[in-house]
């Protein structure tokens, strides 16, 4: 089963925005980047500007920007403004409590999931976008080297 792309689409986005500042960068252009739909990127900038990470500017010469500098976004504030919290989903409907796995499954597999999230979120934290986007240039300039 295939998880969601939200996060590393948001974080694509985000980076492209980084190393175009202080540019207004169209969803259209976002779009050909990520190689989705501009609605897809539409959504996803409502949601990272109701976070407080990007601002849009309407009108010719309009697009998306940064709301901060990119030392001041972290990984972990992208993943919270687009996705769903929990990593591990648990049953939809309640186990059998009298089988002997039912009885007890939920509340052990929920406190590692617990566990497993907060260290995700908590590395994700210690990543910021700076980082991120000069990680990412660091590949490119090594790939195109190799080349």
């Amino acid at each position: 089963m295939a998880g969601s792309t939200r996060f590393a689409v948001a974080a694509h986005i985000l980076a492209l925005l980084a190393a175009s500042r202080p540019v207004p960068v169209t969803s259209e252009t976002l779009a050909a980047s990520a190689n989705t739909n501009p609605a897809v990127i539409r959504r996803l900038l409502g949601a990272l500007s109701k976070a407080g990470l990007t601002s849009s500017q309407l009108g010719k010469g309009g697009g998306a920007t940064l709301a901060r500098g990119p030392k001041k976004i972290t990984l972990r504030e992208i993943h919270q403004a687009v996705e769903e919290p929990g990593l591990i989903s648990l049953h939809r409907a309640a186990p059998n409590p009298d089988c002997p796995v039912g009885a007890g499954v939920q509340q052990v597999l929920s406190g590692v999931a617990d566990e497993a999230e907060a260290a995700f979120l908590g590395r994700l934290e210690g990543v910021t976008l700076k980082q991120f986007a000069r990680e990412i240039a660091a590949q490119n300039a090594a790939a195109k080297s190799a080349a």
